[in-house]
């Protein structure tokens, strides 16, 4: 079984093959002959130089014992699979304050295939749409009396792709498994709903479907979708909509997470996962690329084709793929979530005073994830390392200085 990402042996096993080398070899004629967004253009070429001398770098040099490790300059875009786990730690340690004492629930809405077309045409408004529709469904059947009569805490996850890297949106939702009631004497009480059963798969399934589709007729009056061609024609939206209010919708629960601290590692793993981590590429030739999908099964491609799959899954820039509603929305951390807090324990607690998040130290997590002390020398031990970088604007020899933005082992 393969290391788990950013542990000291995978960084000791580096993985045999890389996106970055598929790309940086078909990447250019791919681009030629194909239609990318501007995304997806800046995807490919960050992607390709990451971690080449295109991006610069920098030397770190022991004084004690000579030794010298060059390392180029990663391209920290999000859709890199090299480069997410820095910005994985420092996401995660802002979280630790929406996490409670309490049990979750793992929730999936997907969006069924009839939508791909529309989701690949005009992503955002779909995209955005789905955390609409999957949130408010949750959101209000835990408000139901009937249910919980209450609010709940929801922390979606966005994302697009199966295991093959086909195009496949969906959302994975942490849901706490109570929810909170103020009640008419504005006294809170938690509404705890137990470990095996959250909500009625059905219930979930045909109140997310009425609310998707109630929405995609409202973009579309609006006149805020871009409609491919096929859907232009007369009359195809509204046969599309009267197909999908027939479809069954796919909404599961997955089991119930054993803890608080299982649902952190949960996140650790999940938010800021790409379409397919280099260890996952099991075979890269010129003429084909095999990669595992699930239980031991594989799937093969050209390049060219895994280079489309792939680009598929690049989101618009700036787009938030991971969003808080209810208890743990930003509006109620300080407020709803803390009365929740205080409910859940039984006791009176004192809001923290708000402070400003400092940013970790780099070094420190870098250490923390890989194992990894960039303060001493890999050879010898010493502490005394000389670093100068290269290749970009003022490049100069420091004494222990930050790397320059991006440069990172």
């Amino acid at each position: 079984m393969p290391a788990e990402s950013g542990s000291p042996s995978d960084v000791a096993e580096r993985p045999r093959f890389e996106v970055g080398d598929i790309f940086r070899t078909h990447g250019e004629s791919f681009a030629h002959t194909h239609v990318l967004t501007p995304d997806q253009r800046k995807a490919l070429w960050a992607i390709s130089h990451c971690r080449t001398a295109v991006l610069g770098g920098h030397v770190d040099a022991c004084t004690d014992c000579g030794d010298e490790r060059p390392s180029y300059n990663s391209c920290r875009n999000r859709h890199c699979p090299k480069c997410q786990a820095i910005a994985q730690a420092e996401w995660l340690e802002k979280q630790k304050q929406r996490i409670l004492d309490t049990g979750y629930f793992h929730v999936v809405f997907t969006l069924p295939s009839e939508l791909r077309a529309l989701g690949r045409s005009c992503p955002t408004a779909i995209y955005n749409l789905l955390f609409e529709a999957a949130s408010d469904t949750l959101l209000t059947l835990g408000r139901d009396p009937r249910r919980m009569g209450g609010l709940l805490g929801v922390t979606a996850v966005l994302h697009t792709w199966k295991r093959d890297l086909q195009f496949h949106p969906h959302l994975h939702c942490i849901v706490t498994g109570g929810a909170l009631d103020l009640g008419s004497d504005g006294v809170p009480r938690w509404i705890d709903v137990g470990r095996e059963y959250l909500l009625p798969v059905k219930v979930l399934s045909k109140l997310f479907r009425g609310k998707f589709t109630a929405g995609l007729e409202r973009l579309q009056a609006k006149g805020q979708l871009e409609l491919p061609a096929p859907l232009q024609r007369p009359g195809a939206f509204s046969a599309l909509l009267a197909q999908l209010r027939r479809t069954r919708w796919v909404t599961y629960c997955k089991r119930p997470f054993a803890g608080p601290e299982q649902v952190f590692k949960y996140l650790g793993r999940y938010t800021h996962r790409v379409g397919l981590s280099n260890r996952r590429l099991l075979e890269v030739t010129d003429e084909a690329v095999t990669i595992a999908t699930r239980e031991g099964k594989t799937a093969t491609m050209e390049p060219v084709e895994f280079i489309r799959r792939f680009l598929n899954h690049v989101l618009p820039t700036g787009y938030v793929k991971i969003r808080h509603y209810g208890l743990v929305a930003s509006s109620n951390v300080r407020t709803k979530l803390e009365a929740a807090r205080t409910a859940i324990s039984g006791d009176l607690v004192e809001p923290a005073p708000v402070r400003a998040h400092a940013r970790p130290d780099w070094r420190s997590l870098m250490r923390e994830l890989t194992g990894i002390d960039l303060t001493r020398c890999r050879a010898c031990g010493g502490e005394h390392i000389e670093r100068w970088t290269f290749g970009l604007p003022g490049s100069g020899r420091t004494s222990q200085g930050p790397p320059p933005a991006g440069a990172l082992p």
